[in-house]
């Protein structure tokens, strides 16, 4: 490596779920010699963001501050373009890596795209079917993936979506997701806390501890009030404890505390930190829920997972039997989950399932891609389970 200059590699976190499956590749890619990994954070989540980089060894290098109270999706997406344009055009990068299918990671793909600097896309190929569900991100990963030069898809059919759309197979990579990475990085060092059973309204109760998480544009509403009271019902039939971590969006608590503000069977609480929602993700029975991350994360802990959506992009689950897609509909929602925790061998069955997500060497793999492809400074090594769509999956 003497007199070689390390690849310079721009990684764009926006929110709290881009830094947590971040967090492994930037913690990978400092360890490597190979690299110079620049974090810029542009703060489209603000408290959420800085308390998991912190919790997760991640220090921005940059940090910007788009967001406004109440900004629309064309303010947002305006300033974070402009924003991310001064950082890439004010930068010697040999690639821009974003992750997902938030604004964030639209502008930055579309900045690198402007700037000439191949964009890597962790976490491809991901798809609803439905344009507009979820909004907006279905659309945002879409148009990410006619602005990237690599495509790191999580699993086979995310790859297979996007040979489907007409991404040239020797450009996709199938890698696992990095949120198991992370997962595992966690939970082998004992961090978090639960916050199961440790007083407030909702003290340790004889029936299921369940985690709830509810934040969709699309849910948002009256929608979001009727899934409240649906499992406002659920906790009194089967005097269930229930953690909801109330998600910042003013749209989201004011669909959901008058439902479930004093409801003697619920604990909320300000969002968790990762490490404690990690924990307590870890302690539940059942989770419910309309986040993708935590559709990925509940498996890899064996927790089983009832979708709150009508559509969702990570159908790998589903299909696995690691969870169930339910829909918005409250009395479907209420039947479906009374009726899976009347049934614990079918609860243990959904527990046992295989993690369909990955291996925990996800960041490895998506460097080892990136280092033979980047030039000739760049020494690859076998990463057992890689696999190009041209070949054989791990």
């Amino acid at each position: 490596m003497t007199g070689q200059r390390a690849h310079r590699v721009l990684l764009v976190i926006g929110t709290r779920p881009e830094a947590v499956k971040f967090a492994p590749l930037v913690r990978a890619m400092t360890a490597d010699h190979r690299f110079d990994p620049v974090v810029v954070t542009t703060g489209q989540h603000r408290e959420m963001l800085d308390q998991v980089l912190s919790a997760l060894d991640v220090v921005p290098d940059v940090r910007l501050d788009v967001m406004r109270e109440r900004q629309d999706l064309h303010r947002l997406t305006s300033r974070l373009s402009a924003e991310l344009g001064t950082v890439v055009t004010g930068g010697a990068f040999d690639a821009l890596v974003v992750q997902g299918d938030t604004t964030t990671a639209l502008c930055g793909a579309l900045a690198g795209f402007y700037a000439g600097i191949p964009v890597a896309h962790v976490e491809a190929g991901l798809r609803s079917g439905v344009p507009t569900d979820p909004f907006p991100e279905e659309q945002n990963r879409r148009l990410v993936s006619r602005l990237a030069r690599w495509h790191l898809a999580p699993t086979l059919p995310a790859g297979t979506n996007l040979l489907r759309e007409g991404i040239c197979a020797d450009d996709i990579e199938i890698t696992g997701n990095t949120v198991v990475d992370n997962l595992l990085w966690v939970v082998g060092r004992g961090l978090g806390r639960s916050a199961f059973g440790d007083g407030g309204p909702a003290r340790a109760r004889s029936g299921p501890r369940i985690v709830l998480t509810l934040h969709r544009r699309e849910n948002q509403g009256p929608v979001m009030a009727r899934l409240a009271r649906a499992v406002a019902q659920v906790a009194e039939e089967c005097d269930a404890e229930v953690v909801l971590p109330l998600h910042r969006s003013p749209a989201v608590r004011d669909a959901v505390l008058p439902v479930l503000g004093e409801h003697p069977h619920v604990r909320l609480t300000e969002p968790l930190d990762y490490l404690d929602f990690t924990a307590t993700l870890a302690a539940a029975d059942l989770a419910l829920t309309d986040s993708g991350g935590v559709q990925e994360e509940a498996p890899s802990l064996d927790v089983p997972v009832l979708v709150l959506r009508n559509t969702t992009e990570r159908m790998e689950a589903v299909r696995a039997g690691a969870a169930l897609l339910v829909g918005t509909d409250p009395q479907e929602v209420r039947r479906r989950t009374l009726d899976l925790l009347a049934d614990p061998e079918r609860v243990q069955r959904m527990r046992s399932v295989p993690n369909p997500f990955g291996d925990g060497r996800a960041a490895e793999r998506i460097l080892e891609r990136l280092a033979r492809d980047l030039g000739p400074r760049a020494v690859a090594r076998e990463v057992p389970g890689a696999a190009t769509l041209a070949g054989s999956p791990p």
